[in-house]
């Protein structure tokens, strides 16, 4: 087959393209990481290129208008290689790279780690520690043989029932003794209910012994390096998942894993991602890759697939069902993590296809599961999860939200990264009074905290109906229609955004995000009646990620996202998944809690099988809600708002 070259700008990174090859996979191969919320399906339209010369061709779509195709804009999924092509990626087209987030982000995890510490302290008994030895050598009257005699003197001062050590290690044991006069550092590792002398060190280095916490997001990864000797956190990294371009949302992972070759490669790109992150960690604090002994990683069941390379395609085949729920600690060698060469990883357990480790340390930071007090947690994002309950017993269920929380299927979307509008306030006709933006300046387009800001805002300022229509005698001049003959608002106008190109919300964004808080709404509200309680009943309501942190809960309550209910009752948790995964590490009973206690009795709800959930959601298709009565609060605003539905 013919090959032809692309080179992509403003990097002017060159590689080789047969023909029909789209631009988005030929960017992939020049290690350029553009937006493809819809896995290359054109649905997204969030790949936009500009085809600066040479030849292509180009499926029909309708993101793109007539103007825009006569300047060379394109959509990279959609247009493939059919001569020599020179491409610009703007900026807007771009995951990040996968490069690492801006320090400020990293700040704020390390933050919430610090929050935990004491009650970390409390528990600490790590899953890998240092114990240092000075062994009596053997006599004719004390005749151990090597490894006998090492766990003996172990347990003169440890609890340990079963003990095991692998060929490897007990090759080494013999020459390290004598070697070191008998004085040596035995590194012991957790594997379930059983400890693993892990390795043999010469002398006393029981001073330098580190764990990997890992948050393994679908969009973002984040890591702590922990020093388990004193339990604090030492840094903070975080990147983008360079699994993006296979798709933002795991449905679209799931269906590319089913090629053996393309789950190999979604595979190394989490190692690689995780390995990135543990060598800026080891920059960042002078530690050894060959002091760190343990790995836990907290992930949605797909992400957990994906990491140890197992095939996920049944969790979305009828009865959708895991590989596996809880994972065996495997040495991190195994999968390729760059740590110790014997290290461990352990992964938390999942619950259910939707319900992973990452939601099952959610519930245990947040100290729903240790309370008599039963409260909700909600974790927002793509695929959202929902869990109900208390000490004695958890429901929990998965909604599919969609990825307008994080800037999908919204024409002016991002992620939250710098340009980001992440909170603000309207006055009347929708003029901007107040406005935040991810990292300051100009702003770039809107993540998911700043659109339901602003669709709440639209509301209460009466722009909008509660059907999500934009109300002509209130927007004026703001108010227009696009090629296609469609309404947006225009929110900026371009000289005061970054690119110079307005920033505008048209009404098909507005009915993504209400088909999106609909979805979270109504998965609360099954939770409750499927145990005969309502919200009014709930001690707290707990929301987690990184994406809650931001909410603003009046705007939030506004467009029904969140129930009406005492502000004072909504705890905001922010990255509770990492925090889980770095107490696990820090404490072996920590871990036993989440395993049993969470893990392993929480009931899984599936919605898909549920006639309310498929017969009322449509009444949460309203801002805020068909029922009024349900929001009390906003009904009995002043502030000017249109009728809902007859």
């Amino acid at each position: 087959m013919k090959t032809f070259s692309a080179t992509f700008l403003p990097e002017n990174k060159t590689v080789s393209a047969v023909k029909g090859k789209s631009l988005l996979e030929a960017a992939a191969v020049a290690g350029i990481r553009i937006n493809s919320i819809c896995a290359g399906d054109g649905v997204c339209g969030k790949c936009r290129v500009l085809v600066k010369s040479g030849k292509v061709t180009a499926k029909p779509n309708m993101f793109l208008t007539r103007r825009e195709i006569q300047r060379g804009m394109a959509l990279a999924c959609q247009t493939y290689v059919a001569g020599d092509v020179i491409v610009e990626v703007p900026l807007e087209s771009r995951t990040g790279g996968a490069p690492s987030l801006a320090p400020e982000d990293a700040v704020r995890y390390g933050r919430e780690a610090e929050r935990i510490d004491e009650e970390a302290r409390l528990l600490r008994r790590p899953l890998s520690r240092k114990v240092y030895l000075a062994l009596p050598p053997p006599a004719l009257d004390d005749a151990l043989c090597d490894q006998e005699r090492l766990f003996r003197e172990l347990r003169r001062d440890q609890d340990i029932p079963v003990m095991q050590m692998g060929l490897s290690t007990l090759k080494l044991l013999p020459g390290i003794l004598r070697k070191s006069d008998w004085k040596v550092t035995v590194l012991l590792g957790r594997r379930g209910d059983t400890v693993e002398v892990v390795d043999i060190q010469a002398g006393d280095t029981t001073g330098r012994n580190f764990g990997l916490a890992v948050d393994l997001g679908t969009t973002t990864l984040v890591a702590h390096l922990v020093d388990l000797c004193s339990g604090k956190t030492v840094s903070t990294q975080a990147k983008y998942n360079s699994q993006a371009p296979f798709g933002e949302d795991v449905i679209s992972r799931i269906m590319c894993a089913a090629d053996p070759k393309r789950r190999e490669e979604l595979r190394e790109l989490v190692v690689a991602d995780i390995n990135d992150l543990l060598g800026a960690l080891l920059i960042d604090t002078g530690a050894r890759a060959h002091d760190v002994t343990y790995v836990m990683c907290a992930g949605n069941t797909v992400m957990t697939h994906l990491l140890l390379g197992l095939d996920p395609s049944n969790i979305r085949r009828d009865p959708y069902i895991p590989s596996v729920s809880e994972p065996p600690v495997i040495r991190a060698a195994e999968v390729g993590l760059g740590i110790s060469p014997r290290g461990l990883l352990a992964v938390l357990p999942c619950v259910a296809s939707y319900m992973g480790g990452d939601v099952v340390s959610d519930v245990f930071v947040s100290g729903l599961a240790a309370s008599e007090d039963i409260s909700l947690l909600i974790d927002m994002g793509t695929n959202g999860e929902v869990v109900l309950g208390n000490c004695e017993w958890q429901v929990c269920c998965s909604a599919s939200a969609g990825p307008s929380f994080e800037g999908g299927g919204i024409t002016c979307g991002m992620r939250a990264t710098n340009g980001a509008i992440e909170r603000i306030d309207l006055g009347p006709g929708g003029d901007v009074q107040q406005c935040e933006v991810v990292g300051g300046g100009k702003p770039l387009g809107l993540c998911g905290s700043g659109l339901i800001d602003l669709v709440g805002e639209l509301l209460r300022v009466g722009c909008i109906d509660r059907k999500g229509r934009f109300v002509h005698d209130v927007c004026g001049t703001r108010l227009r229609k696009d090629e296609t003959g469609a309404l947006e608002f225009v929110l900026f106008a371009s000289d005061d955004t970054v690119l110079g190109r307005e920033i505008t919300l048209s009404e098909a964004d507005i009915n993504n995000l209400i088909h999106s808080k609909g979805s979270i709404y109504m998965a609360c509200e099954c939770l409750l009646n499927h145990v005969d309680m309502s919200f009014a009943d709930l001690a707290r309501v707990y929301v987690a990620g990184g994406f809650g942190s931001y909410l603003e809960v009046p705007k939030a309550i506004r467009i029904g996202l969140l129930p009406d209910i005492d502000h004072d009752r909504f705890l905001f948790i922010g990255n509770a998944s990492l925090q889980g995964a770095r107490m696990a590490l820090l404490s072996e009973d920590a871990l036993t809690f989440i395993r049993e206690k969470i893990g392993g009795s929480m009931t899984y709800l599936d919605l898909s099988t549920s006639h309310q959930y498929m017969n009322e959601y449509s009444s949460c298709l309203f801002l805020p809600h068909t029922d009024l009565e349900k929001f009390p609060s906003i009904a009995a605003e002043n502030a000017p708002t249109r009728p809902g539905p007859s």
